[in-house]
């Protein structure tokens, strides 16, 4: 009777244990959603904020087609390493876009760039926050396919520890500011 019940009492926590991979699972699934939401929020900003600028800018034609080129590439990339690192490149490229903004005092005075940068910047913040929620739930994740018990679960769901969203090395030093 007692070992009937020990036996229950273990299948009852493997399937408690199994749901909770599942779950972790599926948050950082939908962690990962909510950053490409964002970054198709990014991608489909992005035309208008450089039309908006080519007006005022024209001979800037080399940035204008960099920052295309790489908003094609991030739009395009595969998995969380591919995304994460056309991502940064992107970023740089678009802060590139700004500096240029920066040398032409009628486009920082024009509404439609001022609002479209004001939505840039917002989705930036977005952007940033829901990688920070994506690494933190693939913490979670990889934590508990890590520990005992529940690696004896994962490993017989074949589960595998989730990349991290990285920053790149060159992003990580000081900020050097020159005047």
């Amino acid at each position: 009777m007692w070992v009937i019940l020990i036996l229950i009492a273990l299948a009852l926590y493997a399937i408690y244990l199994y749901n909770h991979l599942i779950t972790l699972r599926n948050r950082v699934d939908n962690a990962w959603a909510q950053i490409d939401i964002q970054l198709k929020r990014r991608y489909d900003l992005i035309p208008n904020l450089v039309e908006t600028v080519k007006a005022y800018a024209a001979h800037e034609k080399e940035i204008f087609e960099k920052v295309t080129e790489l908003r094609y590439r991030a739009m395009s990339a595969r998995g969380v390493s591919d995304a994460s690192q056309a991502n940064n490149e992107l970023t740089q490229a678009l802060r590139t876009l700004f500096a240029v903004a920066e040398a032409y005092p009628e486009l920082k005075a024009n509404q439609n760039f001022l609002s479209l940068q004001e939505e840039l910047t917002n989705t930036e913040n977005k952007i940033a926050f829901s990688r920070q929620f994506y690494n933190d739930v693939v913490l979670e994740f990889n934590r508990a396919i890590e520990v005992f018990p529940t690696n004896i679960i994962a490993r017989w769901m074949n589960l595998t520890p989730k990349v991290y969203y990285q920053v790149p090395e060159e992003e990580r030093g000081p900020i050097k500011v020159q005047f």
